[in-house]
């Protein structure tokens, strides 16, 4: 049987592998890896890894966002290299591979953390940083242990609308509400440098912000974005942030649901998508050595809506690590 000839990709000078030719082949076609960009075995290297991880055994509301991998990548079918709004090129300065789904076990949520951090440690082992697409937020647990043994106790800037260091959930340590928790117990966290931007919504007590307080997060609530703007929040964002390394978590949820539908714990109030993504944008020069973006559960969403603005989100995020350098 003969095969297809090759995809036309676009290539730079420096041989950096780029997305399908959307001027040869039409943008709702191609592969469905992110961005339709080469997977990783298709190149000889990768700067920047896209990884799915189809994992949502740790939800307490509504399920769903093992789908989210899958449907980030249809939604990304849009995307194009240039990057006006900071002029990154994301897929130029830095060669971006897709580097697949992790096969996780739903049904064991240990099992399932350690399968991740082991596969995160092995994408990462050639120098590439990790852009994780969700699944729910538990794994942002092992991401940050396999972070932790090449950088040790990093800043997490986490864009939520809840805080996610709650202590347990029907006695389990394990997860969407807890991997923030237990990584600030772990030590994989800098407790001077780490910041929750974009919460909201009713919470158990005040006890639970002060146990955050403890635990070394300062809060940017969703309403300072109306009194304060962007520009002034993303200031406060980079002095909290500082010099060091950086670990940026984003749960679609942030997002308000007229934003972002398609999400499990859906809190009214929140982001519009243009103020996400502009602070995503203030994130550029810092150090910032892996992102995730989690919580997308397509079975709610509508037109697409909150799978577009998580596939933005991704690119915003690579865009920031091309500005890295």
């Amino acid at each position: 049987m003969s095969e297809l000839p090759p995809l036309p990709r676009t290539t730079t000078a420096a041989g950096v592998v780029g997305p399908v030719d959307a001027t040869q082949v039409p943008r709702y076609a191609g592969p469905a890896t992110f961005a339709r960009l080469p997977r990783t075995d298709e190149v000889s290297r990768a700067d920047v890894a896209v990884l799915g991880v189809p994992f949502d055994s740790g939800v307490s509301y509504r399920p769903g966002a093992r789908f989210g991998p899958a449907h980030v990548r249809a939604a990304s079918k849009l995307l194009r290299p240039f990057n006006p709004a900071n002029g990154a090129h994301p897929f130029g300065d830095q060669q971006v591979a897709d580097a697949g789904d992790v096969g996780v076990n739903p049904f064991d949520l240990g099992e399932a953390i350690d399968a991740v951090e082991r596969a995160a440690t092995a994408v990462r082992a050639d120098g590439a940083r990790l852009l994780t697409l969700g699944g729910d937020h538990t794994i942002a647990l092992p991401l940050l242990r396999s972070l932790a043994k090449d950088h040790g106790p990093v800043a997490v800037l986490h864009f939520d609308a809840h805080l996610d260091t709650w202590d347990t959930y029907f006695g389990a340590p394990y997860t969407h509400g807890t991997p923030f928790r237990r990584a600030a117990e772990e030590g994989l966290v800098d407790p001077e440098r780490c910041l929750h931007m974009g919460t909201r919504g009713p919470l158990y007590s005040a006890q639970d912000l002060e146990d955050d307080r403890t635990l070394g997060f300062q809060v940017i609530r969703s309403d300072d974005y109306e009194v304060d703007g962007v520009a002034s929040l993303v200031e406060r964002m980079r002095r909290r942030l500082g010099d060091g390394p950086v670990y940026v978590s984003v749960d679609i949820d942030v997002l308000d649901p007229a934003h972002a539908p398609g999400t499990g714990t859906p809190e009214a109030g929140g982001l519009t998508s243009r103020e996400l993504l502009q602070t995503l944008r203030g994130l550029a020069g810092l150090d910032v050595v892996g992102a995730d973006v989690v919580e997308v559960a397509p079975a709610y969403d509508h037109a697409e809506i909150t799978g577009i603005a998580a596939a933005h989100v991704a690119y915003e995020l690579l865009s920031v690590l091309a500005l890295r350098g």
